[in-house]
């Protein structure tokens, strides 16, 4: 059984990708990728961005976070296949070269350094907002502090992976240990019906907040719904796990236990937090822009609890963004090496450190981001929004592309071209086609969004035509390093070197003379 590629000859599915991966070192320990996942699925999207939301949807955003949290798992499941199909650095992207070719991995892998290279400017200048709360950093220009920022965290990354993973464990300890003191707190403060008071006034908690406050869903169904589209955002990165395991040890047992924990996480640090959340103030409390844990703890009578909580969830929040500006800069940098190798990107991004470092891709989403330090420059009140909605495009894509993959290795497993996945998304085919669907409606819930949403839909139209251009420059090398491939072994850049010259993997020499 053969299947087409984008080069027009047939090829079998079993092609050789071990090049995307020479020069890595296997650095990240199990415990380092158990924390990347949990750290992946927890952000700024809870820490922050739920305050707005709860005002918004009311104690129903709990629901709308365990629906998205679902679909998010499922993804987590169809990238737990991929990976024990094949571990690689290339994650998804090389996946979608894999089983459809050179054109969607060129697609899916240039959304993807967009988004990243788009979310870490919304990181840095998060850091630098996040800086300003405290008077010592008030004098400091944002774009300064932004570009403090990303100094600090690029120079972590450029020294090793095991550097990298280190500071992901503890990024993920602090937001897994902060959750996990509000968690205990709120249900003392809970159970025990200690007073929180809003406005000046004393309120009973429990779920007579709900009853006195309009209930489940105080404003409607309507901005339950639309709020999905924020929502499944602050679950973006989770997909990290899966770039990471190709620099793991131990990957076949590591992987499972560490996506299998993450559904746990999300029912507990997710929708438990919201519950509690809903239950100790009145959603109209919370504010967009503020931390709703802030909130909560302002709430409790003594100002100065206020203060000192409003200071160490700042630090959370804080340490929640340099985070995310370290896995954007790790990803992106195996995910250019991966095209770069293939053809997809320009081949100085295959360059790598002699500690298993692919520098070349990590200075050039750097680059990238230093345009967001002049955003924040130019424009500093809205460049956190314009990358944010722009890098929303690259995880529906990058998601989407997932999905897909795992289908087309569950249908090559069914043709007995590849081997049968011992770790299963649960309910496929079923589940992928709900998750694709499920992807397809926040695209939707996007679209009518006006007029940020809108906007960022509408962006699709310079978005699409400039990777066409970027196709039909790139083509006749992508295609010849695929064709070599396919057929022929020899090293990088084979793009340069004569095929003739080649030896097939067949044992056949096409060589003449």
């Amino acid at each position: 059984m053969t299947a087409q590629n984008d080069t027009g000859v047939s090829r079998t599915p079993a092609n050789d990708f071990s090049h995307e991966q020479e020069g890595y070192q296997h650095g990240l320990k199990p415990r380092q990728l158990q924390m990347i996942a949990i750290g992946g699925a927890i952000g700024t999207g809870l820490f922050l961005g739920a305050g707005g939301r709860l005002n918004t949807a009311g104690p129903a955003l709990a629901v709308t976070y365990l629906v998205a949290g679902v679909f998010a798992f499922f993804i987590l499941r169809a990238l737990g296949e991929l990976v024990l199909h094949r571990p690689s650095s290339g994650s998804f992207i090389s996946y979608a070269r894999e089983f459809y070719g050179e054109k969607f991995a060129y697609a899916a892998g240039w959304m993807y350094f967009l988004n990243w290279a788009m979310t870490s400017i919304v990181d840095t200048t998060a850091v630098a907002l996040y800086l300003h709360y405290w008077s010592a950093f008030t004098a400091a220009p944002q774009w300064l502090l932004a570009l403090i920022a990303l100094v600090v965290v690029l120079a972590a990354n450029m020294v090793a992976v095991k550097v990298f993973g280190e500071l992901e464990f503890w990024f993920a300890l602090i937001k897994v240990a902060a959750l996990v003191a509000f968690l205990v707190i709120a249900l003392v403060w809970l159970v025990f019906a200690f007073p929180v008071e809003t406005g000046g006034e004393a309120v009973r908690t429990g779920f007579s907040i709900w009853a006195d406050n309009g209930g489940l869903i105080p404003n409607g169904v309507l901005p339950a719904v639309l709020v999905v589209q924020g929502v499944v955002f602050a679950y973006a990165a989770i997909e990290l796990v899966g770039t990471a395991s190709g620099e793991t040890q131990d990957t076949e047992k590591v992987i499972p236990r560490a996506i299998n924990s993450v559904v746990f996480r999300i029912a507990v640090f997710y929708v438990g937090s919201v519950v509690l959340l809903s239950l100790l103030l009145p959603y109209t409390s919370y504010k967009d822009g503020q931390s709703p844990f802030v909130t909560f703890f302002s709430s409790l009578g003594n100002p100065q609890v206020g203060v000192v909580a409003g200071s160490i969830m700042n630090f959370v929040v804080l340490t929640a963004a340099l985070s995310s500006l370290n896995a954007g800069l790790y990803s992106t940098g195996r995910a250019l090496h991966s095209m770069g190798m293939n053809g997809s990107a320009p081949k100085w991004t295959t360059k790598m450190s002699k500690g298993g470092v692919p520098y070349a891709g990590i200075l050039l989403t750097a680059a990238f981001t230093v345009a967001g330090v002049a955003l924040n420059y130019f424009v500093p009140k809205q460049a956190f929004e314009i990358a944010l909605n722009v890098a929303s495009l690259g995880i529906i894509t990058a998601w989407g592309t997932i999905i897909l993959c795992q289908m087309k290795l569950r249908q090559w497993a069914k043709q007995g071209l590849a081997k049968e996945p011992s770790f299963k998304l649960p309910g496929a085919p079923v589940t992928s086609w709900l998750t694709l669907a499920f992807l397809a409606s926040v695209i939707v819930l996007m679209a009518i969004d006006y007029p940020v949403g809108t906007y960022t839909i509408a962006s699709l139209v310079v978005i699409i035509p400039l990777l066409i251009v970027g196709w039909f420059l790139q083509r006749d090398r992508i295609l010849r390093i695929a064709a070599l491939r396919e057929g022929v072994t020899g090293p990088y850049p084979i793009g340069v070197r004569d095929p003739a010259a080649q030896v097939r993997r067949d044992g056949t020499d096409d060589r003449r003379g």
